[in-house]
């Protein structure tokens, strides 16, 4: 079931009403309805992966508690290891199955012996990426002896199925979720308005923000050849705030959906495009999956302890296989790869955490300094978002070869000028624009417009929201509606 969905906006009113008028007062049926909403949620794009998730949270659930009451160290990591290969196992054959096999094929071929296999027509279950590392986190910690395992089945499948984030994040800890389907949850109203003001401002994103900037970077990236120089990097950016507006829209509004029902998950997002240099904005991008990665892969492997070829490997692997969990293609190893190259010099230098506290703090404008690390840092995300956004790696150098090799152009400002005129909305540029300015005023706060006309009257912040609302549905009609990016991880 998509956020952005008729399905959607009938299917949370009746959730909501069901658990806070009829269950309220029974902890134990307020978690049922949330597990077979999840389920009814998930299924509804395809009931069999159902028994995906079913069967992951059965195998964890039990080896969480065999691990725990396990005495001997061998054995505990026997138990572990049958956790880590029945979750990677299951997002192996479903996600890298094919990519391994046709890599395989092309080796035997690079030395002249010809092989022949038959690929398999495998379906991604929508979300498997993200689901798989909650339940991996459980065990993981329990093992680490974190937490303590749960001996509740209804609250653990609750957990590990809870529709808001089910399949695009946050990737949610053990340790910070699954306490709270065990404590006593009570409605709370302005706890409640924030939520729906968060779902709000995640709805602007994704369909006026992220949707329209698709529009333009799918017609610019899908015929990269016709186009050069500056058109290149416009259809560049227009994808950098594609994939922002659209991930971080869908968290915004997984985590205000979450509030309504008396949960709080972690900021997956924290305003990445103003950071002054690429350590920052890692912590400030999908901050769920970075913080999975630093804990279950970098911190083991030995963090930036010893020598530098040791930290270096870290830094490698863990932006190599941060890449491969978003796709089995080799451009998001070489996206990984160039994030790479971009974090070494600063981490060797340890300048990696001289930028903690947000841009111009206390300031409503940056210093020039500030500025331009700002601009240089977003530069180069852009370039390294091609690799992401193109289908295979010759794809991504030919476009960044066209791109700088008629930069400056006079063609290249007359296509741009073209495309300005023919294909961009002037209504839009006007919105990006505000859009662009709420997020730099809020970017001390959790979300764009959490503290928006904070303290002012009633009727103004009414007034404001019905704009919102008019604006997203004249581009929910008008546009071309587009899936969430990250369904496809």
């Amino acid at each position: 079931m998509l956020f952005n969905s008729i399905d959607f906006l009938v299917f949370l009113p009746i959730v909501f009403l069901l658990y806070w008028k009829v269950f309220q007062k029974n902890l134990r049926l307020q978690n049922a309805l949330i597990l077979v909403s999840s389920y009814i949620f998930y299924g509804w794009w395809d009931w069999r992966f159902l028994s995906l998730i079913l069967f992951s949270t059965i195998v964890d659930f039990f080896i969480g508690q065999f691990i725990f009451i396990s005495e001997s160290n061998k054995k505990r990591k026997m138990l572990l290891i049958t956790s880590l290969l029945v979750n990677l196992g299951l997002l192996g054959v479903f996600k890298y199955y094919n990519f391994f096999l046709e890599n395989f094929v092309q080796a035997f071929s690079f030395f002249g012996r010809s092989i022949s296999f038959s690929s398999l027509k495998i379906i991604l279950p929508v979300g498997i990426s993200f689901y798989t590392f909650q339940t991996l986190s459980f065990t993981i910690d329990i093992y680490k002896k974190k937490i303590k395992p749960s001996y509740n089945f209804l609250s653990f499948a609750a957990f590990v199925s809870f529709f808001p984030q089910l399949v695009a994040g946050p990737i949610e800890r053990a340790s910070q979720l699954l306490p709270q389907f065990s404590k006593s949850r009570n409605f709370d109203y302005f706890k409640s308005v924030d939520g729906l003001r968060q779902i709000l401002w995640g709805f602007f994103k994704k369909i006026v923000i992220a949707d329209t900037c698709a529009t333009y970077a799918n017609l610019i990236f899908n015929n990269y050849q016709e186009y050069t120089g500056l058109s290149l990097f416009l259809g560049a950016i227009f994808f950098a705030f594609q994939i922002y507006g659209d991930f971080s829209g869908y968290s915004d509004i997984a985590i205000g959906t979450s509030r309504l029902f008396g949960f709080n998950l972690m900021q997956n997002f924290n305003f990445p495009y103003f950071s002054r240099d690429i350590a920052e904005f890692w912590r400030r991008w999908h901050i769920s999956l970075s913080t999975w990665f630093r804990d279950y892969v970098y911190i083991p492997l030995g963090g930036s302890k010893g020598g530098n070829f040791n930290k270096i490997r870290n830094v490698f692997i863990i932006f190599l296989v941060s890449g491969f969990w978003h796709g089995a293609n080799w451009t998001f190893i070489a996206w990984g790869a160039l994030n790479a190259l971009y974090f070494l010099p600063i981490f060797l230098l340890k300048r990696n955490r001289l930028n903690i506290d947000s841009v111009a703090l206390n300031r409503k404008i940056p210093s020039f300094k500030e500025f331009f690390q700002i601009m240089f840092t977003f530069l180069i995300v852009v370039i390294a978002w091609i690799f992401f956004r193109s289908v295979d790696i010759k794809a991504a150098l030919n476009f960044i070869y066209l791109m700088f090799s008629h930069l400056f152009d006079k063609s290249s400002y007359v296509q741009v000028l073209d495309l300005f005129y023919f294909k961009v909305e002037p209504l839009f540029l006007i919105i990006f624009s505000v859009f662009i300015l709420l997020e730099w005023n809020g970017r001390q706060f959790n979300y764009g417009i959490e503290k928006f006309l904070y303290n002012k009257k009633r009727i103004l912040r009414l007034s404001s929201y019905y704009i919102f609302l008019t604006i997203i549905f004249y581009f929910l009609i008008n546009g071309e509606e587009q899936e969430f990016i990250y369904f496809q991880f």
